[in-house]
């Protein structure tokens, strides 16, 4: 029988690599004219696939808009595909949310112009999160055409389906050997092309007798000839194949049509072996990983459901606002801008990138922030200080702030007078600076004007905040007076609080004692350096290595005691190679100074570290910082998109296969991993889990006494380089292309935290209570002194509000995403899932009777209608890893 060939023409295009996005543009630009140019003129030339991604027909549009309408023409008519992507994402380091906004604003942009392709086409990102078929099904997206992190030996037929985490099920059309394997044709020998490696595999791992042939690669133009070119191949082929132009659905259609038998394949997919996945790319470049993380955290957890309280009381839900910063952080999320697999110039675009997100964001809570508190009834002092709770659970949580005070010496008070506690950590004098900015629109009118003004850190337990909602609390200066605060004792060695004791160690490490089960975790925290001969895309150690662990550097400890928070430091006299010369010489003669601070906090069961680096001077190195979870166990947990992952510790078959087999192999089958928030090892009557706040990346060691490794940051230099230790063979960026930024040579914070549980994880509410610690109460102080040049001054505002709210609560049994207007502007959406790895109930009580309640899918399509009844409505039971999104309207 003829096997039919769908020649797919298309181009993958990175928006930005070794080159910027504006360098990109400008080539852009003239190959989509020509491809628009060829599509309209040569009815041969049938369709052309942009990549998947609708970013690129947006800086096409910016500096062409008179081809709007043409572009417009030729989406309808199915000749040029556009979508469902904004960007081609990273799988495992962008977030649910992330991702799920990529998806909306990638086919709306797509729909606006004509429609868009309904295939999650993924070809080059590093390997395939397995929750990805569950929020393509949730989109309605029912086949994937995917390339990078399928095992062939686990595929071995190029369709199949994928199974998710949580068991949704997606068609996959795997492109057997890659995108670009069709971008250069050797029209010599047209007539063996197909029996030839690579397409030899493609038609062998074919189910049916359609294959699928990309023509197309990296950054690559049309090619002109192309209808030509498939009237030679079918001349030359005619007893064994016919080919034509095609685009994805329609091959996609023939498959199905045929009704091959498909194998189940289940679970993530970052295998290496038949091709690579970079998976210590999770940590290179340190610093803009740490804002990567900050920003998405801060999207779901603070903004979107601050604005949505916002709009809740008159305030404008800012839709073009927010769409601009997932916009940002899409083009952040492309997989080689994600993975910081790029030249310096375009880190520091991307970097850019994110601290505009920044300002944009912070700026949206402070003003939405400032419109509630100031609509609050408060006629008893002139200085409010309002805490605002994102999650719909109460929470009592002891809070460090920076505040304008009109008084070293004052009281904190709730609106019925009950006074708060408060401790101070430092006082400095700002009074010229606050007053000279002080702006008054109405000059005649008086106002409250302090003589003094200081700017006092403290930490302050206000004590229970309702859900979702807020309180308002009131600061009131006393005599002025000096104040004395907590100092750092050199002759102590050791903290506590309710949950833990923490003591150092002669050697600098820690131990920590369990107070609720009595399990005293004993040399815990050690730092440890090693050289890193690796790239932009993959960790591999020196090819003679040196590992300095922090117990054998020099070190001072100091601690302070205060009524609502204990604090610890370590300063390590840390001596490390320059370089990874004198490394292999065993030559430790650079100075890197580390200092960590351990804070343990009133009735709190997180350990909160923060690790300062002086990483000024060292070279191509890694600084990780090791667990030791005296755990006997085969497994991690890590959460992903939606969910966990249960991840063996080590895939002893795959370094089995790689000992014997190397050559076969494009990367060791290393099981470093990443995870959207924590990493946690358990057993029946025990857990420990560790928190990263930065770069999200971890291994544990060993099958008895596993030991969780949290990598802070590595260094290297260089783009691309060949043949290295954990990837043998030619480099996978450009060699040419120095990266001296990526050597990080500054000074460097991450922070983590670190807690501990008497029961296994499945027991446990280990995930909220991280979602508790990523999403921090907010507090907003206002005072009329305060309005000027620093926060904008604002017309008074008609106060209307009660001191005290709460919209609505869950019994905090699933998980929160995120809280988020919908998008016809009715209502809100609040998304949850489940954590557990079993059935999980909830309930939600709101405070006023709702109008509707429903179930939907992530277009807000009604899935389900859900009964109210007493102002509470009973979920769905869901499995693990599952996600529903919840409409509700008054």
């Amino acid at each position: 029988m003829i096997k039919k060939v769908f020649v797919v023409p298309h181009t993958h295009w990175d928006r930005e690599w070794f080159f910027t996005s504006e360098r990109a543009k400008a080539y852009l630009i003239k190959d989509l004219k020509d491809v628009i140019d060829h599509l309209e003129k040569n009815e041969k030339y049938g369709s052309f696939l942009l990549d998947g991604q609708t970013s690129l027909i947006e800086d096409y549009l910016s500096w062409r808009p008179q081809d709007i309408e043409r572009v417009k023409k030729l989406v309808k008519e199915k000749k040029l595909f556009l979508g469902p992507w904004y960007t081609q994402t990273d799988q495992f380091m962008a977030s649910g949310e992330s991702i799920i906004n990529n998806l909306r604003i990638g086919t709306s942009a797509a729909s606006d112009l004509g429609g868009y392709m309904n295939v999650a086409y993924v070809p080059d990102s590093f390997g395939q999160e397995s929750s990805l078929p569950q929020i393509y099904s949730s989109f309605g997206i029912k086949d994937a055409v995917l390339y990078r992190g399928f095992s062939m030996a686990d595929t071995k037929k190029s369709e199949f389906i994928w199974q998710g985490e949580d068991g949704s099920r997606i068609n996959v059309f795997r492109m057997a050997c890659g995108y670009f394997i069709g971008g250069v044709i050797d029209e010599n020998k047209l007539s063996a092309l197909m029996k030839t490696e690579p397409f030899k595999t493609v038609v062998q791992q074919a189910t049916t007798n359609n294959i699928l042939f990309p023509n197309g690669s990296d950054m690559a133009p049309l090619r002109h000839d192309l209808p030509d070119l498939i009237t030679k191949l079918n001349d030359a082929n005619e007893k064994e194949y016919r080919f034509k132009v095609a685009s994805l659905p329609e091959y996609i259609a023939a498959v199905k049509k045929d009704k091959p038998d498909m194998a189940v394949v289940r679970g993530e997919q970052d295998c290496g072996k038949d091709m690579r996945v970079h998976k210590s790319i999770y940590s290179s470049r340190a610093d803009i990983k740490k804002l990567n993380t900050e920003l998405q955290n801060y999207l779901t957890n603070i903004v979107q459901p601050v604005l949505s309280m916002g709009s809740y009381f008159g305030l404008n839900y800012p839709f073009a606002a927010i769409k601009s910063l997932w916009q940002k952080m899409g083009k952040n999320a492309a997989h080689d801008s994600m993975g910081n697999c790029v030249s310096d110039r375009v880190n520091n675009a991307i970097k850019m990138r994110y601290l505009e997100v920044k300002d944009t964001a912070e700026s949206l809570v402070d003003s939405t922030l400032r419109f509630i508190s100031t609509h609050i009834k408060s006629e008893k002092y002139p200085i409010t200080l309002t805490v605002f709770n994102t999650l719909p659970f109460v929470r009592d949580k002891v809070i460090n702030k920076t505040l304008y005070i009109p008084s070293r010496n004052f009281k904190i008070v709730d609106y019925e007078n009950n006074e708060i506690a408060y401790e101070i950590n430092s006082i400095k004098d700002n009074t010229n600076l606050i007053k000279g900015a002080t702006i008054q629109l109405n000059p005649g009118e008086t106002i409250y004007t302090p003589k003094k003004v200081y700017c006092i850190n403290l930490n302050i337990d206000f004590g229970e905040i309702p859900p979702y909602g807020y309180k308002q609390f009131y600061l009131v200066p006393l005599e002025d007076k000096e104040i004395e605060l907590n100092e750092l004792a050199i002759a102590d060695t050791k903290i506590e609080n309710e949950y833990y004791q923490i003591s150092v160690n002669t050697d600098g490490s820690l131990n920590i004692l369990d107070k609720l089960n009595k399990k005293l975790y004993s040399n815990q925290v050690i730092l440890e350096e090693n050289g890193d001969g690796g790239d932009s895309y993959n960790y591999s150690p020196a090819k003679k290595d040196l590992i300095i662990y922090s117990t054998s550097q020099k070190h001072q400890v100091q601690v302070s005691h205060g009524k609502l928070q204990d604090k610890l430091i370590i300063l390590f006299n840390y001596m490390v190679p320059k370089n990874l010369e004198m490394r292999s010489q065993g030559i430790t003669d650079t100075k890197m100074p580390v200092k960590m601070v351990v804070k343990l906090t009133k009735s709190a069961k997180m350990i909160k570290f923060k690790v300062q680096v002086d990483n000024t001077k060292p070279l191509s190195h890694r600084l990780c910082v090791d667990f030791a979870s005296q755990l006997d166990t085969n497994f991690s947990i890590a959460d992903i998109q939606f969910g966990t992952i249960k991840r063996p510790l080590a895939k002893e078959e795959d370094l089995a296969d790689w000992a014997q087999n190397q050559e076969k192999w494009q990367e060791k089958p290393i099981s470093i991993n990443t995870m959207q928030s924590f990493v946690c090892l358990s057993n029946a009557k025990r857990n420990i889990a560790v928190i990263p706040q930065a770069v999200r990346e971890y291994e544990c060691l060993g099958k008895k006494d596993s030991v969780i490794r949290l990598t802070l940051f590595r260094t290297f230099g260089m783009l691309g380089k060949s043949d290295l230790l954990y990837r043998p063979g030619r480099a996978s960026g450009d060699e040419t292309v120095t990266t001296p930024n990526a050597q990080l040579n500054h000074k460097l914070e991450f922070k983590f935290a670190l807690t501990t549980g008497q029961s296994s994880y499945d027991q446990s509410n280990l995930a909220n209570e991280v979602k508790d610690y990523e999403s921090p109460l907010q507090v907003y102080e206002y005072a009329e002194f305060l309005n000027g040049r620093l926060t904008f001054p604002l017309n008074p505002s008609r106060q209307f509000l009660e001191p005290e709210f709460s919209l609505f609560k869950t019994e905090n049994k699933l998980t929160v995403s995120t809280i988020e207007r919908s998008s016809s502007g009715l209502g809100y959406c609040l998304r949850l899932y489940n954590p557990k790895f079993h059935q999980v109930s909830e309930q939600i009580t709101f405070a006023k009777q709702p109008k509707i309640v429903q179930l939907v899918d992530l277009r807000e399509r009604i899935l389900q209608d859900l009964k109210i009844k007493n102002k509470q409505v009973i979920l769905p039971k869901i499995g693990h890893d599952k996600f529903m999104t919840i409409y509700f309207e008054f």
